[in-house]
């Protein structure tokens, strides 16, 4: 019993398409990219396709998630967060910003609207209780979108375990070139306040400051924070 048992487990292992395909094709669809921002074609998307798109998240079980190797359960804990980001979008359209979603009493990222492995999950848990606690990789803050027109670009593919690495170097080359979100400008290098918020993520580097004289080669003199534009990243 117990052989058949875990033969039952890596089938499930198995059965799981580590590709995304039917995300990857979800993306393609539904995204465009305007003037180096990807932008969501929020009005256009089929609830229906958003639905059997979540269904392939909600599949996977627990313990077949265990057997999983880093690379591959880091790639699903991205896309399921840029997913259901998504439809929390989708749910409550029109919206001119994510954060019309949310109270005084209650962030849209702290609405426990996911249903992941027999439990009920935020977008804060997600990011900052599984992502940011158990896989210590600064670079995914270049990776998960808040749908909002500062944040990092979605990739207009869905991340994968075999190419992780290079993804997420992607996405931070993407994040950190593009002037509406990190510029220098005379002796002030103006960056997203994402760096301000979670700077003791990029404490590997030595912080924020450090992390940018490195990637691109100066001293920085002085730093300052650009305004966040919260206003949603919708295709028009």
């Amino acid at each position: 019993m117990k052989i058949l048992f875990l033969s039952l487990i890596t089938l499930k292992v198995l059965a799981f398409d580590h590709s995304y395909e039917k995300w990857d094709a979800f993306l393609k669809q539904y995204t465009v990219k305007e003037n180096k921002q990807v932008l969501v074609k929020y009005k256009k998307i089929d609830k229906e396709d958003l639905r059997r798109l979540l269904n392939t998240f909600e599949s996977v079980a627990k313990d077949s998630f265990k057997m999983w190797n880093d690379d591959q359960k880091l790639s699903f804990w991205i896309n399921a967060y840029n997913a259901y980001t998504i439809k929390l979008i989708v749910k409550n359209y029109p919206v001119k910003s994510i954060k019309d979603i949310g109270s005084f009493f209650s962030s849209p990222w702290s609405k426990e609207f996911i249903s992941l492995m027999g439990e009920k999950l935020s977008l804060d848990d997600i990011e900052h209780g599984i992502i940011r606690k158990q896989y210590k990789e600064p670079r995914i803050h270049f990776a998960v979108n808040c749908a909002s027109l500062s944040c990092p670009s979605l990739m207009q593919e869905a991340f994968v375990a075999k190419k992780l690495d290079n993804q997420l170097a992607k996405a931070e080359e993407h994040f950190l070139n593009n002037k509406t979100k990190n510029k220098l400008e005379g002796n002030i290098l103006y960056i997203s306040k994402i760096f301000d918020w979670y700077g003791n993520d990029f404490k590997v580097f030595g912080g924020p400051q450090k992390y940018f004289e490195k990637k691109f080669g100066f001293k920085v003199q002085d730093v300052d924070f650009l305004d966040y534009d919260w206003n949603l990243n919708e295709a028009k």
